[in-house]
């Protein structure tokens, strides 16, 4: 490891970045060094141009691509102390897209497509909990609190703990899959001793059962807690609390899912029975 990657290291673990963000923002610097041939400390705001420029052509994604700037910036900044470029190193205009839910009976069908107990469990948590998959995967036996109905997330996006509901449903499931299965510590162990199950377990599987159903909607485990937090709301809970429950630092974030909820739309008036229209005769379109 290179005194700079290593100081770079060190500049975000004192800033108790997570460890995945350290990774992440490692990479991006790492980008830039690979495409223009030269150390970074050795580079300025013309090249790190050129690799925008670079990253746009090869169709990153935007979420990509403004994680490389969040690297860049940091990196400029703090272990260089050079803040002066960052006006040059501009955030890309991410589109704003609606995420992709799927109604009750969808998540019923998608959950009765799973074929192991341990795996329906799984992904059973993840949507009655809402929780991203890093929570989900970190959960350990000890977070179900039966007696205060509450699932405790240790440490979630922003390293903070919340507490989430826990429903008599679920206990009940959760209760028949350790008798049956016996986790020690992590809820749902992977297959290195003493390690948890990994992200891409899950998203494999995922894949494996969109693709059994023959859905082309873009299902990933994700879209479980934006099924959640829909379905929340269209039961009448309100933003603030399931702000809490999504463990959301800004109330705006939370409000993506009143544009996605299909309940208030249902209660609107349809225009074209009020109009009174004749209806088509048999046998016309």
């Amino acid at each position: 490891m290179t005194p700079l990657r290593e100081r770079l290291i060190d500049d975000l673990r004192i800033r108790n970045y997570s460890h995945r963000t350290v990774e992440a923002y490692v990479a991006g610097v790492a980008r830039l060094a690979k495409f223009c041939r030269r150390s970074p400390d050795q580079l300025g705001p013309d090249d790190v141009r050129d690799l925008q420029l670079d990253l746009l052509r090869r169709g990153v994604s935007w979420s990509t691509f403004n994680q490389t700037v969040c690297a860049l910036r940091f990196f400029f900044r703090v272990t260089l102390g050079r803040p002066e470029v960052l006006p040059f190193i501009p955030f890309g205009k991410k589109p704003k897209s609606l995420p992709c839910v799927l109604s009750p009976e969808e998540v019923l069908q998608f959950l009765g497509a799973v074929p192991t107990h341990r795996d329906r469990v799984l992904l059973q948590t993840a949507y009655a909990c809402g929780l991203r998959i890093e929570e989900l995967m970190h959960l350990r036996v000890a977070d179900i609190d039966s007696r205060r109905m509450v699932v405790s997330v240790r440490q979630g996006k922003g390293d903070k703990d919340r507490l989430v509901p826990l429903s008599p449903r679920l206990l009940e499931v959760l209760r028949a899959y350790w008798q049956a299965e016996r986790p020690a510590a992590w809820l749902f162990p992977g297959q290195r001793p003493g390690q948890p199950l990994t992200a891409t377990n899950l998203q494999r599987l995922c894949q494996r059962l969109v693709a059994q159903l023959g859905w082309t909607k873009h299902v990933t485990p994700h879209t479980l807690r934006h099924s959640f937090a829909t379905h929340m709301l269209e039961a009448g809970v309100d933003l603030l609390t399931l702000q809490r429950i999504l463990g959301h630092r800004h109330l705006q974030t939370t409000a993506l899912y009143l544009h996605v909820g299909t309940g208030r739309f249902q209660r609107l008036p349809g225009l074209l029975e009020r109009l009174m229209l004749p209806t088509p005769a048999e046998g016309s379109l």
